[in-house]
């Protein structure tokens, strides 16, 4: 579970964190819209219904394969009678369950998959429901603009670059009275080895397994490659100039790639990028 952020809702501040990349919802701060001194005991109310179970229990069998559906079955038993109690903590530790997970600290709460978040928001306010799913889209409009700009900004970095790239080829490797035509054969076989060390396939190996695909193989790149390809055009203009055959520079080149995308797929400000 990573920092979250945090949203307003009818002048409520509602959590979200990030669980295995995936966003989760504070139910301890949707029950305070309720009531702001009982919330925990909001919560368990909600969850000892049948309903809840039945709805809680499908989505793990849905989305979580270690859930344990045999505790699962034992507690449903038991859901509806007026001695049956249940806790997000019972609840997790004896099915596995993962839609629900619950954070200590000062910052610490109930928190659930937006799918179970919007089904306990209607059960306390079906207006609440709707103002919770309206600034949460909000909120992932606002991520998904920033994460283009940055991906755009990426796309422009790759451009300049290859700028710096091609003029490397030719002056290391166009003899200068060649045409057009062939120093465009000379700059495809570079792109395409920078293309084979990132991705390993060339771009015409792409299009033939993406027939009728839009784009080309740099247009499916990821924010990760993108970061990578543009570094490799930097140091491969390098190597050009050092005037180190194709197969050592693509060598070169790949172990690169290899080493970098390690390190970023590690790298935790690139993964907030993403969620």
């Amino acid at each position: 579970m990573t920092k979250g952020k945090v949203i307003i809702v009818k002048e409520n501040t509602v959590a979200i964190v990030s669980v295995h990349n995936r966003d989760y919802i504070s139910l301890t701060d949707i029950a305070r819209h309720r009531d702001a001194e009982r919330s925990d005991y909001i919560l368990q109310n909600w969850l000892r219904n049948r309903g809840t179970i039945e709805f809680v229990g499908l989505w793990e069998q849905l989305n979580n394969p270690d859930f344990n559906s045999v505790e699962f079955d034992g507690i449903k038993k038991q859901a509806g009678a007026n001695s049956f109690s249940l806790t997000p903590k019972r609840w997790i530790e004896a099915t596995n369950a993962a839609g629900i997970v619950s954070k200590t600290g000062r910052y610490g709460g109930t928190f659930a998959h937006k799918d179970i978040a919007f089904e306990f928001a209607s059960w306390i306010s079906p207006e609440f429901k709707l103002y919770l799913i309206t600034e949460f889209q909000r909120l992932k409009e606002d991520e998904n603009d920033r994460l283009k700009a940055e991906w755009n900004l990426q796309r422009t970095l790759s451009k300049i670059n290859y700028r710096i790239h091609t003029d490397a080829i030719k002056e290391t490797l166009i003899p200068p009275s060649i045409t057009r035509e062939q120093s465009a054969v000379i700059y495809a076989s570079e792109a395409d080895v920078l293309n084979v060390a990132l991705f390993g396939k060339t771009a015409a190996d792409w299009r033939k397994q993406n027939r009728g695909k839009p784009g080309n193989i740099r247009d499916e790149a990821t924010l990760e490659q993108l970061v990578i390809m543009t570094n490799l055009e930097s140091i491969n203009a390098v190597l050009l100039r050092q005037e180190l055959s194709q197969p050592e520079r693509l060598r070169k080149l790949n172990e690169i790639a290899i080493s970098q995308m390690k390190s970023l797929l590690s790298n935790s400000s690139i993964k907030k990028l993403k969620q």
